[in-house]
């Protein structure tokens, strides 16, 4: 096995295990917009606990996909071809759901913000569940044939797995946001989130655990097995603390149940990056899906530079706005009122 494709695959890994953990409980807030606050300034305090970082856990997903792009063409080939629909859908979810951000305050409207509030849920729903199907079936596989292409119509990869991994990454955004706002905010918001943990988060990791069950018993490995374990117990210690009303220990241990499952999941796939369900001769791996050793070896030294700095950066975002919130620091709404007798150009300056 050559050493640089397989520290790719290590960092791809990270790189999707970190966007997992970011966007989970960022998409998982969007979700609950709808699903969770009462009234708007909840719903407010909800979007506020993500505003400053939402932007940042995106660029997780662009360098997972920028990095598999680089240093296994051939994989992100196969891949982003065969799922070219439901990725469309999943990028147009994205782009709702940051016009939502952006636009949901510049009215002061019930009906303004119920429709950015429907494009802010709808988004982040569909953005997780398209996520999760695809990383399902780049576990289980696609039927693409030996020169890596799609055999079949646009939704031929559209089965069981791609449901199940959809489910997972939508629930386990749902109660690790709720997790989230728990350690995040205060008063009746952090009570009733906490709550919620408590009750929902046994159910809501099984469809995640499903899926890690399902590819270690295909393809799995004593480590694949061991890391299941380390899994199970992040889960329990999630719940426990919870009960203990220990937000920030319960969290982190949601983080390790991730951590755990998805090392389990790709040390389960190594070293097959793309399996293909029409034959097995076909599968892509680490070796035949990658570039070049120069190109790899240059990528390295790049990486090296630039994810340090990456990671340094948003660990200090997550620092300067790590306080609790609660709705009582958040200004009241207004709108846009143009002077007595003033034309459309002042009224167009006026802010929002």
């Amino acid at each position: 096995m050559e050493t640089l494709p397989t520290i790719w695959f290590v960092l791809i890994a990270v790189l999707w295990t970190g966007y997992l953990f970011l966007e989970g409980f960022d998409l998982g807030v969007g979700m609950l917009v709808k699903t969770f606050a009462r009234t708007n300034d909840e719903k407010r305090l909800l979007l506020n606990t993500v505003g400053p970082v939402w932007d940042g856990n995106e660029v997780w997903l662009l360098t997972a996909g920028g990095a598999t792009f680089a240093a296994f063409p051939f994989w992100y080939a196969s891949l982003f071809s065969t799922l070219y629909v439901p990725l469309v859908l999943v990028l147009l979810a994205l782009i709702f759901r940051a016009v939502s951000f952006e636009y949901r305050g510049k009215v002061d409207s019930p009906r303004w913000r119920a429709g950015w509030d429907w494009a802010m849920s709808l988004g982040s729903f569909l953005s997780a569940f398209g996520v999760g199907a695809m990383l399902a079936l780049t576990t289980t596989g696609l039927p693409i044939n030996a020169n890596g292409d799609r055999e079949g119509g646009p939704f031929s990869w559209f089965n069981g797995y791609a449901v199940l991994g959809g489910l997972a990454i939508v629930a386990f955004a749902l109660v690790h946001a709720l997790a989230f706002l728990a350690l995040k905010t205060d008063g009746e918001v952090r009570l009733r989130a906490r709550r919620a943990v408590r009750r929902w988060l046994p159910v809501a990791l099984l469809p995640l655990a499903a899926w890690v069950i399902i590819v270690a018993l295909q393809r799995g490995n004593a480590a694949s097995w061991v890391l299941i374990v380390l899994a199970v117990a992040g889960a329990v210690a999630a719940w426990v603390f919870n009960a203990a009303d220990r937000e920030g220990l319960s969290f982190a241990s949601l983080g390790v149940f991730l951590l755990a499952g998805s090392a389990s999941l790709f040390t389960s796939a190594f070293p097959t990056v793309l399996p293909s369900t029409l034959d097995p001769a076909w599968d892509l791996t680490v070796n035949n899906a990658s570039s070049s050793p120069y190109t790899l070896g240059l990528m390295t030294v790049v990486a090296c530079i630039g994810v340090p700095l990456v990671l340094a950066y948003q660990a200090w975002t997550y620092w300067v706005f790590r306080k609790r919130i609660s709705t009582k620091h958040l200004p009241a709404a207004h709108a846009v009122v143009p002077a007595v007798g003033a034309g459309p150009a002042a009224a167009a300056s006026g802010q929002a």
